[in-house]
């Protein structure tokens, strides 16, 4: 039986995991403070390595990863871009945008078809099409590139500007169009930088309308709302971009002391 080891056992990691074991693997579980040395010395030769964690580990389990597994390394996360793998010397990791949203007690729910890439991509779209979570495969480099912007626009977009409307992503578009795009447009300015290359933004919007329109429920902004506001704002910074709309949401609604200033208007 193919093994595959998954890193976090939240509720993306167990969702995979249902995936993988009704597709016959046998599911090695690495929960936080586990001794992933140790191991790797017993488990040496799984076929992945799901790394499951949340955004704000990813770089630190990353970094401890044994170097027996980094060949076999899967990652899920949001926010992610090739800089993120590249830092830690994963050259060719599989790869795939989570296009589902996975919530305690809930069933799982797409919005669109989740598109994957890497050598573990056939494994991935196998064990979702076996619980009915839709998956593509796609050829890693710029067909990946775009579809991890493509993710990134639209969550950073719906959540920073989901600060100030609330909503759905239906009501964000249909009543606050102009102020949604300002936000993205100044989302897009940060992937540019960040990935070194002009993406085309028309293309984006439109992958951001098609995940509208499979989900046009879907609440806009959540608890990692405002983190994700600061971090774009971090990057930023790093780049000297202006992004002024962000900026101006940041001072209205993340005020040092702590407090909120009066609700800004989208223009």
């Amino acid at each position: 039986m193919n093994e595959v080891v998954i890193i976090g056992l939240g509720q993306l990691g167990r969702v995979f995991a249902g995936g993988l074991l009704r597709a016959g693997c046998s599911v090695i579980p690495v929960n936080r403070n586990d001794d992933m040395a140790g191991l790797a010395r017993v488990h040496p030769d799984p076929e992945r390595v799901l790394v499951a964690v949340g955004e704000n580990d990813l770089h630190t389990v990353l970094g401890a990863l044994p170097d027996i597994w980094k060949s076999r390394a899967a990652l899920i996360q949001n926010e992610l871009l090739p800089r993120d793998w590249l830092a830690h010397g994963l050259v060719d990791p599989t790869v795939i945008s989570v296009w589902f949203e996975k919530k305690k007690g809930i069933d799982a729910k797409p919005l669109i078809a989740s598109p994957v890439a890497g050598p573990g991509a056939d494994l991935l779209v196998r064990a979702l099409a076996s619980i009915e979570l839709p998956a593509r495969e796609v050829a890693a480099g710029d067909a990946l590139l775009f579809e991890l912007v493509r993710k990134n626009v639209y969550i950073l977009t719906t959540n920073i500007a989901g600060l100030i409307t609330g909503g759905t992503v239906a009501d964000l578009w249909a009543l606050h169009e102009s102020f949604a795009r300002e936000v993205a447009n100044e989302v897009m300015d940060i992937q540019d930088a960040l990935t070194g290359t002009h993406h085309d933004r028309a293309a984006l919007i439109a992958g951001m309308l098609e995940a509208f329109d499979g989900d046009p429920q879907h609440g806009c902004t959540g608890r990692s709302a405002p983190a994700r506001l600061t971090r774009a704002i971090a990057h930023a910074d790093a780049f000297g971009l202006p992004v002024p709309t962000l900026r101006t949401l940041a001072r209205q609604i993340a005020l040092p002391c702590g407090f909120s200033s009066p609700p800004y208007t989208p223009p």
